[in-house]
């Protein structure tokens, strides 16, 4: 029978549950240090066995053995890694597409929720910018709006007709 590196090191089971809940209440930079460490030490630094006993990210294990090795952090803000959106990078537009949308659009019939349904189409709303003097370049694509639209709660669906009620006997 194949023993663990923690049964061969004289560990027991309940220190690898201990170490794994204290790892885990580390913020993420310094979390993979310390899941590095705890490799190194007691798992003679096989991330692959650090991933079957304590259920960690082998590929995280790796950098942080990594970063221990070299002494330089890897950078990790995710948050930056993105495309910016186009209301973002014309903070304007946003509001020129509300303008041209809010005398187009009506409230859903049971007021259940706060989205506007509207006739106008994204290429109709694409158009209306052009025309208020956007230059082409700057604007996005009809898609681009469409999605922008559907962020701004407006639904672009046939507006329902009214029903006249019926007079009941």
């Amino acid at each position: 029978m194949k023993m663990s590196t923690l049964e061969k090191n004289g560990d027991p089971d309940s220190v690898a549950k201990t170490i794994s809940l204290i790892v885990a209440r580390i913020p993420w930079p310094e979390r993979r240090l310390a899941m590095a460490e705890v490799t190194q030490n007691l798992l003679d630094g096989k991330p692959r066995v650090a991933e079957y006993v304590f259920g960690w990210n082998r590929e995280n294990v790796k950098t942080g053995l990594e970063e221990l090795r070299t002494g330089i952090a890897c950078a990790n803000d995710l948050s930056k890694r993105r495309k910016p959106k186009s209301e973002e990078r014309h903070p304007g537009l946003a509001e020129d597409i509300r303008s041209l949308m809010e005398p187009a659009s009506q409230a859903e019939s049971h007021l259940r929720t706060a989205l506007a349904y509207t006739n106008m189409t994204a290429a109709s709303v694409r158009a209306a910018l052009l025309e208020k003097g956007w230059p082409e370049e700057a604007l996005p694509k009809v898609r681009t709006i469409s999605n922008m639209l559907n962020r701004m709660d407006y639904r672009l669906r046939r507006v329902k007709k009214t029903k006249v009620q019926k007079k009941t006997p």
